[in-house]
């Protein structure tokens, strides 16, 4: 540090502001400081300087450049232009003391793997959830389940070997294991483990040979009928439950997939809001259908504040093309006319809203014939306006290729910053323009033909009787619109008879 500071111990003179040009072929060599404050820069080709938009304090070496108060007032917007458009969607708001803050992202109600971001708190009946046991447990995670699952046979198994155990300890037939004539009530049945395992050969009906039950005891034979009974119960249900848990159609729900963004674009004159869903396996989904919701808070006109209002978003019921053939991906478009909820947003307002966009796709599996739906939502910095999805299908050697790496790509296309009411206003206003003065021509139309018949019938006095009259001239107005005669020395003849 101290060499450094030995070899600079000032700035260069040519790191100061402005640099002037010296020869006028040589290049302008542009030298930028940086200032206290966090400024703009701008490099000016013509002066060949930097200069700065925010200063806290001129330098002491500048030299004064004379420029005009246009140049300057120009320069300084140019640079305002520029730095707006690098600063936005980063944009921060001020505080109470003019500090930067970050914009607070809004909390999604569906994530955009489809979970919902709702937790259920302060339940106090909880005993519903025992009265539909069956879809308790289904709903439960794999550890709870597989937890379960053990649990259920291994306390059944224990709970028969303990009464099992119980009943030849009752007997006496655990104090008789050497006597030969005694007849126990279970063969081979000398303690709690051989009591253990008889009860799980005879609930999963394995049947060894080696332990098994004599005529001899009416209780074990009735003890024998209630655990057949009861285990082919819990096999039902503990299989059927994790059958179901098995075959659930949500994971199939990972392979339809949504776009990262929707857009905003113009489709067949009218603005449209656009999102794009694919499905990415072979085996199809059968009957499919899409909808959407707008996730808004708002407020009623008698003050009644509503958290998380739903509202439908048309995707085409009434014309039935919410209905999907889903063999490719598609373009799921909501046309924003006055029934539509965005009838009113422009794109400067869009950026100020606070809301989210929930789409849902539902369908049949058609390999399990099971329902399956898939969730994913759109927050408002999550809508493009001015963008259009990329074209991802290909006609190939006898067959259509899909290419779903472009399945997330959008590109600009011009659109109106302004709302789709006023786009049907402008519209409105121009057809009337049309209207108007396309009536007002035609008003105009009988004066024209009247004046024009009035030029042949001054001039029938001085013709020939029964001779048609013949007028070089110009052509009149009439004539000019309807295409007939040429612009100048037109013909025109009056076939009426001339007076005498």
């Amino acid at each position: 540090m101290a060499l450094e500071n030995s070899i600079f111990p000032s700035r260069p003179d040519s790191l100061s502001l402005p640099v002037e040009e010296k020869v006028e072929s040589e290049e302008v060599e542009v030298a930028t400081e940086v200032t206290a404050s966090t400024g703009v820069f701008n490099v000016s080709e013509e002066l060949g300087h930097v200069v700065t938009t925010e200063t806290t304090s001129p330098l002491p070496n500048s030299a004064p450049v004379k420029r005009s108060f246009q140049s300057k007032l120009a320069e300084r917007e140019a640079n305002a232009n520029q730095h707006r458009k690098k600063t936005q969607g980063t944009e921060k708001e001020r505080g109470r003391f003019g500090w930067a803050r970050t914009r607070r992202k809004r909390q999604r109600y569906v994530e955009k793997n489809g979970r919902c971001n709702v937790q259920h708190g302060n339940m106090r009946e909880t005993y519903r959830y025992l009265t539909d046991i069956f879809t308790t447990l289904v709903d439960l995670n794999w550890r709870c389940s597989l937890f379960v699952f053990v649990m259920a046979y291994a306390v059944t198994w224990l709970f028969f070997g303990a009464i099992w155990y119980l009943i030849a300890y009752c007997r006496g037939d655990l104090d008789h294991l050497e006597d030969e004539t005694w007849t126990p009530c279970v063969n081979n049945v000398n303690g709690f483990i051989s009591a253990f395992l008889f009860s799980i050969e005879t609930e999963t009906t394995i049947g060894y040979g080696h332990r098994v039950i004599t005529d001899q005891c009416p209780v074990g034979t009735m003890l024998l009928l209630l655990q057949a009974i009861l285990g082919s119960m819990v096999n039902a249900f503990m299989v059927g439950c994790m059958f179901v848990k098995i075959s659930q159609p949500n994971k199939r729900a990972e392979t339809l997939v949504f776009s990262k963004h929707a857009v905003i674009s113009p489709r067949d004159d009218k603005l449209c809001l656009m999102f794009r869903v694919g499905d990415l396996r072979s085996s199809h989904i059968v009957g499919a259908n899409i909808r959407a919701k707008l996730i808004k808070s708002k407020q009623t006109q008698e003050g009644e504040f509503i958290p998380l209002d739903q509202t439908d978003i048309s995707v085409g019921f009434e014309t039935g093309d919410d209905r999907l053939f889903l063999v490719s991906p598609l373009v799921i478009s909501h046309e924003i006319d006055a029934r539509s909820p965005f009838w009113d947003m422009s794109q400067a307002q869009l950026e100020k809203e606070d809301f989210e966009i929930v789409v849902i796709l539902e369908g049949m599996v058609e390999a399990t014939g099971m329902t399956c739906q898939a969730r994913s939502s759109y927050l408002a910095e999550e809508v493009l306006w001015g963008h259009r999805f990329s074209p991802m299908m290909s006609l190939a050697e006898g067959f259509f290729d899909v290419d779903y790496g472009a399945f997330h790509h959008t590109f600009e296309v011009d659109t109106p910053s302004c709302s789709a009411r006023e786009l049907s206003l402008a519209a409105a206003r121009l057809d009337a323009h049309l209207y108007w003065s396309i009536s007002s021509r035609l008003d105009e139309e009988p004066t024209l033909a009247n004046q024009a018949a009035k030029q042949p019938d001054s001039g029938s006095a001085n013709s020939k009787g029964g001779e048609p009259t013949f007028i070089v001239g110009e052509m009149t107005d009439i004539q000019e619109q309807s295409g007939l005669g040429e612009l100048n020395g037109s013909v025109a003849t009056d076939q009426s008879e001339s007076e005498a």
